[in-house]
């Protein structure tokens, strides 16, 4: 199965006027295709800086980060905001959406960046609303949709580009478990049934268990990397199966 993901002795140092915090330290990871991994570990553990290698938002210190077998660990910025829209998506807690534009204009947005936008994307949008339920709040503004309904619009956004990995950063951390639950059965449903590869940082157990593997990190290193004890699993039918 080929590598989406693979850190080679990867540190993260930052200068902080004569002290050197060391962020990470020398981790080694590969992650495959399809794989649904969960990212664990304190305060202070590594979580926020990995996730910001492994999205491009920023670079090694030292180490290199092969991203679908090409080493981005040196790239330009330029290079890396390019990898970001092609081949990565982006789910925060925040949400991070634009509150002066509609739901249809928050998920089209990756598609102008690229340059895709057409009528064949104008019908995959149309089908990942419908599919996420959002159809009918298409000319809402995202003040006017509760937490989940922003988190939805959120992932419709993040994967409008048919990303190479998706990158989850506590996703459900705004939101009540009932909702929790609901985004959850949603990334769930995309990895199992649409082959997207799924990083998920979360300080949660409970959300953990919906993927398939498990890294928990301390001290900037990899503590330990096991299969998900007891995973969940949602019911079997899914909210994303006529997604194409």
């Amino acid at each position: 199965m080929q590598d989406i993901v693979s850190l080679e002795t990867v540190y993260k140092i930052y200068q902080m006027g004569d002290v050197q915090v060391t962020a990470l330290n020398g981790i080694s990871l590969t992650i495959k295709k399809g794989e649904f991994v969960a990212v664990m570990g304190a305060s202070g553990s590594g979580k926020s800086t990995l996730m910001n290698i492994l999205g491009c938002l920023d670079r090694p210190s030292k180490g290199k980060y092969y991203l679908e077998g090409i080493d981005v660990s040196r790239f330009s910025k330029n290079e890396l905001a390019d990898i970001r829209n092609k081949k990565l998506g982006f789910v925060f807690q925040s949400f991070n959406l634009l509150s002066r534009t509609t739901v249809l204009e928050n998920i089209e947005l990756p598609l102008i960046y690229s340059k895709k936008l057409s009528q064949i994307a104008g019908e995959r949008i149309n089908q990942i609303m419908a599919t996420l339920g959002l159809k009918e709040f298409q000319k809402h503004y995202p003040n006017q949709l509760s937490g989940g309904q922003q988190q939805r619009v959120a992932i419709a956004r993040a994967i409008i580009n048919n990303p190479t990995l998706l990158l989850a950063d506590e996703p459900t951390g705004n939101l009540d478990s009932v909702t929790s639950t609901e985004v959850m059965h949603v990334l769930h449903d995309l990895n199992h049934n649409m082959g997207i590869t799924i990083v998920l940082v979360t300080h949660e157990n409970d959300i953990a268990r919906y993927a398939r593997r498990v890294v928990v990190l301390r001290d900037g290193k990899v503590l330990s990397d096991t299969p998900s004890q007891s995973p969940a699993t949602p019911a079997p039918q899914t909210i994303c199966e006529r997604i194409t």
